[in-house]
């Protein structure tokens, strides 16, 4: 397998000649902006160009990640020509975020009927999407024999406007896909989180798929703005800082996290990035520096496990806004904790994201908020 990444700066252009050469049919190219893109899509019109043949995939950020470095304003992409290995591409709609399920299912079922995927990575609009539901539409049609990993678009803290590339264009509205075929690929992926719990655990006494109304019989956003104090004036943005650690029971040892993507003032409630199960257990959640950096080097070391490539591999980092609007300036030290776990001469490139995808150590893949998670690919 070749691989390569590149930067696209606005003013300035390509940081490299594009790379023509590597067109093909098995070739996969990857792009990361912000959402202005759409707006004016030069770079990505460039692109089609120069690799007609390609499989393009990629959506909006609220960062782009490149080697070590984090970018607001730059395209980051990657090209990954395969030697062994085939790709197909899937799409669908999504009329709203009650439409998840099925837009999953739609995007499983176009990659199943072209045989067995090693692996799918999922890229789906970041707003008006339940993601947990997306992913089990997905994983009710692979029945968990896949290894699915991805992100949900951002759009830096502002939750507005996001996109996916489908059939070459920046879309709203929309989820996308690419089957990995071939028996020569290597798979891998890691997620690491860092937050420590604090507070009272309380029960969701009401709520509604992804949408949070009561905690412990009291209106959820009241009691979440009691926790944020001052802070509460920058809803949505600021529950970014305070996550939800999210489990089935006080029996339950693994927990989810739930970023907040919405509020509703009208009738107190939250919506979350992914479902929030009545009669569930919640926990606030708070930020450990120190514990996320080393949270995102444990996730790049879950990928080095003996079985998988020693050698250089392609990695895709997907980490959380909430991370990164914690982190600040020290943002980038996470970044560089996974490109040091990474096999010598490995190309890195990511986003941060409204919400991650990726499977629990083992089994079908969960919708993870405030996570960093990577995924390795290589060819034996």
């Amino acid at each position: 397998m070749d691989f390569c990444t590149l930067l696209y700066r606005s003013g300035q252009g390509w940081s490299v000649p594009l790379p023509a050469h590597l067109d093909s049919e098995q070739t996969l190219l990857l792009a990361f902006g912000n959402s202005r893109v759409s707006d004016d899509p030069k770079p990505i019109h460039e692109l089609l160009r120069a690799f007609p043949r390609a499989v393009f995939m990629g959506c909006s950020t609220a960062g782009q990640i490149s080697g070590v470095q984090i970018f607001d304003d730059e395209l980051s992409v990657a090209v990954l020509r395969f030697r062994h290995s085939t790709l197909r591409a899937a799409s669908s709609a999504l009329l709203n975020a009650g439409h998840s399920r099925e837009a999953g299912q739609a995007l499983a079922r176009q990659l199943i009927a072209s045989g067995a995927p090693r692996a799918i990575l999922v890229f789906s609009t970041g707003v008006g999407v339940n993601g947990s539901e997306l992913v089990a539409g997905i994983n009710a049609i692979t029945k968990g024999d896949v290894i699915v990993t991805g992100g949900l678009a951002g759009d830096g803290d502002r939750f507005q406007h996001t996109w996916v590339i489908d059939e070459g264009e920046p879309r709203e509205a929309r989820v996308t896909a690419v089957g990995l075929y071939g028996d020569k690929l290597e798979i891998a992926f890691g997620s690491g989180g860092g937050w420590d719990i604090f507070g009272p655990e309380r029960r969701i006494t009401r709520s509604t798929a992804n949408v949070l109304h009561e905690l412990d019989g009291k209106p959820a956003l009241a009691l979440y703005k009691s926790y944020l104090g001052d802070r509460a004036a920058g809803l949505p943005a600021t529950a970014l800082l305070f996550p939800l650690a999210l489990r089935e029971n006080t029996l339950d040892e693994r927990r989810l996290v739930r970023t907040v993507l919405a509020v509703d003032e009208s009738d107190q409630s939250m919506v979350f990035a992914g479902d929030v199960p009545e009669g569930s257990l919640v926990q606030l959640m708070r930020a450990n520096f120190e514990r996320l950096i080393e949270g995102a080097g444990a996730a790049a070391l879950q990928t080095r496990a003996p079985r998988h490539a020693a050698g250089p591999v392609f990695a895709l980092a997907v980490s959380c806004v909430g991370r990164r609007l914690v982190l600040r300036e020290r943002a980038e030290e996470e970044v560089e904790m996974v490109s040091r776990a990474l096999p010598e001469g490995s190309a890195l490139i990511g986003f941060y994201s409204y919400g991650e995808f990726a499977p629990r150590g083992v089994g079908t893949c969960d919708l993870h908020n405030q996570t960093m998670t990577i995924t390795t690919i290589t060819e034996r």
